[in-house]
């Protein structure tokens, strides 16, 4: 866990570091929330407003992380609403003493709104403008959506942690295997794979006159579906009106495999299984803790069983259609 600490990083190295690329902050550093990675937002002599990214050390390589960099910077050229890094002397990684980071320009706005049909249909036609852009080229350093990242080894870290109760551990494990195995089976990697945002999940989705993308840190190669599947709420029938406004929208500008909605509840308990393994990986960094306390009571775990055996039942249900 050592070699992902961010112990080292205190408000004095924070500020040499942006000032190690020319940028003079002249407020405090408001911290925002991230846990991944340690972002935060601070005024700059100019009277602009600035995001300082801090990379969690050795989760990426420069590689992939300058893939990431990439992609956003090749959307936002092609006047996809991201927000992309800043080139600074050439660059939009740097590193000072031992932590890795990047700027960004401060954007703000409201959090997307999920059960709107309007907002939806932006949505759709931004993904499908982002995804026309991406099916240009490959990744050759980010990883892939799969179910050796998102189950195999996720399961390893559940099965080895401490944090499932004693008494639950027989019922919890069952239901997990079930899970994995009914994934398994569901999810077919036939399909045409693209650079994919990977994480598009209402809170990584700013409104303000339309949309704006952020946070591209989970940036891989996927299915299409990936991109739009956390954006369903509600029951069946809710989401099949939503499904059906963001993929019309999406139409207008890429086509997309209808085939692939055989896929959302296979990635559906692909996140679940990969969030909880996430959580217990980083247990040992102090800010975890304090920001999901609940992740250690017997509670949490009874509702993880509940809901694994809900997203078992829907694994067993035939696909929405539109």
């Amino acid at each position: 866990m050592s070699d992902f600490s961010f112990s080292g990083l205190n408000p004095d190295l924070i500020l040499d570091a942006i000032e190690s690329v020319d940028i003079e902050a002249s407020s405090g550093l408001l911290a925002l929330n991230s846990y991944e990675n340690r972002v935060y937002q601070f005024l700059a002599e100019d009277g602009k407003r600035y995001v300082a990214k801090f990379y969690r050390p050795k989760r990426w390589s420069n590689e992939q992380i300058q893939e990431e960099h990439d992609f956003a910077l090749e959307l936002m050229d092609q006047e996809i609403p991201v927000v992309a890094p800043m080139i600074i002397n050439g660059e939009s990684l740097h590193q000072h003493a031992d932590y890795r980071f990047a700027l960004f320009p401060s954007a703000g706005g409201r959090q997307f709104e999920v059960d709107n049909l309007e907002q939806l249909e932006w949505m759709g036609r931004f993904i499908g403008r982002m995804h026309r852009v991406a099916q240009s080229q490959d990744f050759k350093h980010r990883p892939p959506v799969n179910t050796s990242s998102y189950l195999d080894t996720p399961k390893q870290v559940l099965l080895t942690g401490p944090l499932v109760p004693s008494h639950l551990q027989t019922a919890f494990h069952t239901i997990l295997d079930m899970v994995i195995s009914e994934t398994k089976q569901k999810f077919s990697e036939n399909y045409v794979s693209m650079r994919l945002h990977g994480d598009l999940h209402p809170g990584n989705i700013l409104w303000r006159d339309g949309p704006t993308f952020v946070d591209l840190d989970d940036c891989r190669m996927g299915p299409a579906v990936q991109d739009i599947w956390m954006m369903l709420s509600g029951d069946r029938q809710q989401q099949f009106i939503q499904l059906d406004t963001l993929v019309e929208a999406y139409n207008e500008f890429h086509e997309f495999d209808v085939t692939q909605l055989a896929l959302i509840e296979p990635l559906r308990a692909m996140r679940m299984v990969h969030y909880m393994a996430w959580l217990t990986l980083r247990w040992e960094d102090p800010a975890f803790p304090r920001a999901f306390p609940w992740f250690a009571e017997d509670r949490y775990w009874e509702n993880q069983i509940l809901a694994l055996k809900e997203q078992f039942s829907a694994l067993q249900e035939s696909p929405i259609r539109l």
